[in-house]
């Protein structure tokens, strides 16, 4: 089991309800809870979060095992990864800007056409880099890289992909039929992200040999994707568990970035980890 929270703001009532989940999952499977720093998101991760996360989890009571792995320690290891998929045909350059992107999106939809999503809301790639034959043998060092959908699918297409899900700790795992074609070319290296979210996260998966992912619901339709990338490259495949999110009043679920209250501003208005549990627990 590990909780991951990205060092981009402080720690709020969602991640407590996940952290403590994933607590509630490890001790009753008898194994252990890791802690992950998913810094790779260079231009907005910073060291003091680092610092408040930890403190956060410690005030909150939450335990780990082990030491904790940052992802900005092992860049090396995703660069492998990506360079594996782009020789065998599943990676390709793509130079444009989120700028030229969104313009091609806007004139594509001028006339009432829709241009396709994907389950998170992102816009296809709107350019059709990777049908260029002079698409370069070696990667690029410093383009932004994204996943050929197309070649991964039809390398995937005579076996259905399927993930295995449990409800509670104790339930008996079931499979379940996923179509990770509903996702477009997703983006594996960024310009400013020397790896993405859906590459880091199932590379440092098998990395730490984790054996039950528990995250909130919102990452469920991100598991499609996930378990694909482990099937391209040869990963072992977790069990999955998606719980309920914390929901703000204008029932969003919580965000950072959309200013969620902090668990350090709660505390500073004395409020306790016992009120914290009870409130997202019980």
């Amino acid at each position: 089991m590990r909780f991951a929270p990205s060092p981009n703001g402080y720690l709020h009532l969602g991640h407590a309800l996940s952290a403590l989940i994933c607590q509630q999952w490890a001790d009753a499977l008898g194994g252990h809870l890791l802690l992950r720093i998913e810094d790779t998101d260079l231009s907005r991760a910073r060291p003091n979060f680092v610092d408040a996360i930890h403190e956060d989890l410690a005030w909150l009571g939450i335990r780990f095992d082990g030491p904790t792995r940052v992802q900005s320690q092992h860049l090396g290891l995703y660069d492998e990864a990506l360079r594996s998929l782009y020789q065998r045909g599943f990676a390709y350059p793509a130079p444009a800007s989120r700028k030229e992107m969104a313009d091609a999106v806007t004139a594509y939809e001028t006339d009432g056409r829709s241009w396709p999503r994907d389950p998170d809301g992102s816009p296809h790639y709107p350019f059709r880099d990777r049908d260029l034959a002079a698409r370069p043998e070696r990667m690029p060092d410093e383009q932004p890289i994204r996943l050929n959908m197309e070649a991964a699918c039809k390398a995937r297409s005579r076996t259905k992909l399927t993930v295995q899900t449990m409800e509670t700790p104790h339930a008996d795992p079931v499979a379940q039929p996923l179509d990770p074609s509903l996702w477009g070319d997703v983006l594996l290296r960024g310009r400013d992200r020397p790896a993405t979210y859906h590459l880091a996260v199932v590379v440092d998966d098998a990395a730490q040999r984790v054996t039950h992912v528990v995250r909130g619901k919102d990452l469920e339709a991100a598991t499609s994707l996930h378990r694909l990338l482990q099937e391209l490259m040869d990963l072992p495949a977790p069990i999955y568990h998606h719980h309920h999110l914390v929901m703000g009043e204008d029932g969003r679920k919580l965000s950072k970035s959309e200013g969620a209250k902090s668990l350090r501003v709660m505390r500073e208005a004395g409020e306790t980890p016992a009120d914290i549990r009870r409130h997202l627990m019980d």
